[in-house]
């Protein structure tokens, strides 16, 4: 078999979490390690159970092995999610290309 090009990466991974603390009716970037990880990589984050008022809305690669998660707080009071097995879905493109998605 011959070179293979433009082979797009992804997989799942779970990792071990302990958030600070979330401030009440407010978002907060908080990092964390993920070995591996690398900028470029679309990472998708999700929160195994439900702690009331507090959830993800977005994550990113913002370093080599270090995803950075927003989190927000929604209640008039300060939220620590517990400590937990996260799960993330990783994408590492092969290519990215400028102009118009042409599927």
């Amino acid at each position: 078999m011959g070179a293979m090009m433009n082979e797009d990466r992804f997989g799942v991974i779970t990792f071990v979490y302990d958030p600070a603390s979330v401030a009440a009716a407010t978002t907060a970037e908080q990092t964390v390690t993920v070995p591996g990880v690398r900028p470029g990589d679309y990472i998708e984050v999700t929160k195994p159970t439900l702690t009331a008022g507090v959830g993800i809305v977005n994550a990113r690669v913002s370093a080599v092995d270090t995803v950075a998660i927003q989190w927000v707080n929604a209640t008039a009071a300060p939220v620590d999610p517990p400590s937990e097995t996260y799960t993330a879905f990783v994408f590492r493109p092969e290519k990215i290309t400028a102009g118009r998605f042409q599927p």
